[in-house]
């Protein structure tokens, strides 16, 4: 037995050193390589702080835009209530509009059951020129004739919308 064991047949010390070269040359290599690998670590950091830069100012557009949104939920919001009380509003002058007609027909029918003369109304040689915030009520009364008398001798003309300027005959006063 004593032969076996001390004879040196054994591939483990080649084994090893083979082993101990192959991880030499390893080391060789990634020490080389090493410079090479900062430098593309180094890229890869570059390019990861421009997709953070990148992912902040995408979050902060988002957000702007979101603020945008809200303010233009808002004006739409205050416009269409604008256009409902405007509505609103031309409802309630429409109406005022028709009252004030029916006024002037039913006073106009009154008058001529009265017996307000009968005779139509005659444009006399006066004239009137708008002034602005006249209307025909006060036209015919600062003239001393009736508003029915001075629509009959103007016709064509608009009384919802008297312009400055515009020319009126005044009707004869009657005695």
């Amino acid at each position: 037995m004593d032969t076996i064991s001390r004879e040196n047949n054994s591939m483990l010390p080649l084994g090893g050193a083979i082993v101990g070269v192959v991880a030499l040359l390893l080391g060789a290599y990634a020490a080389l390589s090493l410079p090479k690998i900062k430098t593309e670590l180094a890229t890869h950091d570059d390019k990861l702080s421009h997709l953070d830069d990148i992912a902040s100012q995408a979050s902060a557009a988002a957000t702007a835009a979101a603020s945008a949104n809200s303010r233009i939920d808002a004006v739409a919001k205050g416009t269409n209530d604008a256009f409902a009380s405007v509505s609103t509003e031309l409802g309630n002058q429409k109406a005022e509009i028709a009252k004030i007609e029916d006024m002037m027909k039913s006073h106009a029918v009154a008058r001529g059951a009265k017996g307000g003369g009968g005779a139509p109304a005659v444009a006399g040689p006066g004239e009137y020129i708008v002034k602005s915030g006249d209307t025909g009520h006060k036209i015919a009364r600062a003239n001393g004739v009736s508003v029915e008398d001075l629509i009959s001798v103007n016709p064509g003309v608009n009384w919802s919308h008297l312009k400055v300027g515009q020319k009126l005959k005044l009707p004869e006063k009657k005695t």
